[in-house]
């Protein structure tokens, strides 16, 4: 496993890390707790030992399962990063959506990050993750009814309790992401992006670059698009939040099954799958720092650590960018 340096802080995370969304099931059309154990416990033994959870997922599930996953391991050699500033338990934010747990009720999702949300947040998700510290500590979406000072004057107090190792923030753009360093320094930003979604990279990425904040890329894979494996009549689960997403409408995997047709000759001439040269290809890419990858069962999480293993020439990359433009991406 290769390992890198998140922002100005001593803090390095696994390029490969665990991406726990799908474990706690919630959108993903139900999980298996003890694959997902498995394939956490799979990763580590590849040396993916950083993972990335949060409370919403699976509302407390996934967490729990971080924990389960982890007992047993020197705390010192696992990275733990998760995210705050979403709540199903208290009306009070901004309405992100309406939804249904893992037991098909119905809730509604607030993004509230005020400071003693912050601060009651991180005690829940020490308990269920069963330790005493977190290494990164995210909001996971912005806030529009919580000034950006009190959130983070929030998370500077728990960094100086030592229940918070460093700060960083989900799905902010440049501004945001300048506003929130003013107040604590900000190491790193998640946010979405993929070979097929690139959006971030007119500014937010640049934004990162130049300030030395590390891009944590999320859904890589776009959520199992770039797998090559999704079929134009493919049927999503009940609760399965891919169903009437843009990216998978049939046109789209044609066009896209169309576009890794193409570089698939690469991928099995390197002796690896589709996924593994995704993967490459990501962390490879100008400010992409870490790549953080989902796994249900131990297969995927194996076959996910192993794209470290994947090797790329600057030709090769400029072949698989040639394809993409190609392609219309």
């Amino acid at each position: 496993m290769e390992y890198r340096k998140i922002g100005n802080s001593d803090l390095e995370l696994s390029v490969i890390t665990f991406g726990a969304w799908a474990a706690g099931g919630w959108m993903w059309g139900s999980t298996d707790r003890n694959d997902a154990i498995n394939a956490i416990k799979a990763g580590y033994d590849l040396g993916v030992t950083s993972i990335d959870t949060a409370p919403i997922y699976g509302q407390g599930d996934s967490e729990e399962i971080v924990g389960d996953a982890i007992k047993g391991i020197s705390r010192d050699k696992l990275q733990i990063v998760t995210k705050f500033g979403m709540r199903w338990d208290l009306a009070k934010g901004d309405l992100a959506m309406k939804s249904k747990n893992n037991n098909g009720e119905d809730i509604d999702v607030y993004k509230y990050a005020g400071k003693e949300s912050v601060i009651y947040e991180c005690e829940q998700s020490l308990k269920r993750l069963g330790t005493d510290y977190i290494d990164l500590y995210q909001i996971h979406w912005p806030d529009v009814t919580t000034p950006i000072s009190e959130t983070f004057e929030a998370v500077s107090r728990l960094i100086e309790q030592g229940k918070v190792r460093y700060a960083g923030v989900c799905n902010y753009n440049a501004a945001q992401l300048k506003e929130a360093n003013e107040t604590l320094e900000i190491v790193s930003n998640q946010i979405p992006f993929s070979m097929v979604n690139r959006a971030v990279e007119d500014e937010t990425v640049p934004y990162c670059i130049e300030h030395n904040k590390s891009v944590l890329a999320y859904s890589p894979m776009e959520r199992g698009l770039l797998t090559g494996k999704m079929t134009a009549d493919y049927e999503f689960e009940e609760g399965d939040h891919r169903k009437g997403n843009k990216f998978f409408s049939p046109e789209s995997i044609e066009k896209t099954n169309a576009f890794l047709a193409k570089i698939k000759p690469l991928a099995d001439e390197k002796n690896a799958t589709l996924s593994q040269l995704v993967l490459r290809w990501t962390i490879e890419r100008p400010g992409i720092t870490i790549a953080l990858v989902g796994a249900r069962n131990e297969k995927q999480s194996v076959q996910n650590a192993e794209a470290i293993n994947v090797k790329l020439s600057a030709e090769e990359i400029q072949f698989i960018n040639t394809e993409l433009k190609n392609a219309g991406f």
